[in-house]
């Protein structure tokens, strides 16, 4: 019985681990709303918290004492510009 747990619990894992790794494909709207892509009209407060939020994802520490700016910064935006890269433009 125990073994029979264990099998189904570990298949379980297994399909929600692969499923989880599945490639996602973003519509044109999230990738219009991709952080650095350049917008008509003025940018809005939401969209610069939003930058500054995928900044922080991507590795960027504006508070780290010793930073080396303004390199810690585009090492972030670099990271970011390959995501997009790999999630809107390879269509």
């Amino acid at each position: 019985m125990k073994t029979t747990l264990k099998l189904l619990v570990l298949s379980q894992l297994l399909i929600v681990s692969t499923a989880s790794m599945a490639e996602e494909t973003l519509t044109a709207q999230q990738c219009n709303d991709y952080p650095f892509v350049h917008t008509q009209g003025p940018v809005t407060h939401a969209q610069v918290m939003n930058e500054l939020y995928e900044l922080e994802a991507a590795g960027y520490d504006a508070s780290a004492p010793n930073a080396p700016y303004p390199d810690n910064l585009n090492d972030a935006q670099n990271r970011l510009s390959a995501e997009y890269a790999r999630d809107c433009k390879a269509r």
